[in-house]
């Protein structure tokens, strides 16, 4: 067992399919952890299938976790840092996260950072202005015992 964590958050907003494996090539990540509700974009090669298949071709595992998506009602308030949107929209986020399978979904994935190194993909490049921060203070508050590695 590795002796810290080893999780980043990571947007592919302004990267190619190409660029954006490349740097989970140069981190040596091991699998890819989709926090989008919904795994469909309209960038080339970030839905679902093409970017399991790009991700496979580079040794890359990928796990789509929908019950750590934020809902596209809630997703304005991200993208205003510091305003009471967000603030608003980040406490709505954190109640979502307290369902079953949420907390279900945030145990999993500090769990596999403690072995493998785990990168969570959403589409913003600015971790300020997505959910997906949210989600990594939760694997942080889980995997509280061990270091965390972030980006």
């Amino acid at each position: 067992m590795r002796e810290q964590m080893w999780i980043v958050g990571h947007g592919y907003e302004g990267r190619t399919i190409a660029q954006y494996v490349a740097d989970l090539s140069a981190w040596r990540a091991d699998v890819v952890v989709d926090v989008r509700l919904n795994a469909i974009s309209r960038k080339k090669g970030f839905s679902k299938t093409a970017l399991r298949a790009a991700l496979t071709d580079a040794g890359i595992r990928y796990e789509h976790r929908p019950e750590l998506g934020n809902p596209k009602d809630n997703r304005g308030g991200f993208w205003a840092p510091g305003s009471a949107d967000h603030a608003q929209a980040v406490h709505r986020f954190g109640e979502l996260l307290g369902a079953d399978a949420a907390l279900e979904a945030v145990q999993e994935v500090a769990d596999m950072a403690r072995s493998e190194r785990v990168v969570l993909l959403c589409f913003e490049a600015s971790e300020r202005c997505c959910h997906r921060q949210v989600v990594l203070e939760r694997v942080k508050a889980v995997g509280a015992a061990r270091e965390l590695v972030t980006a």
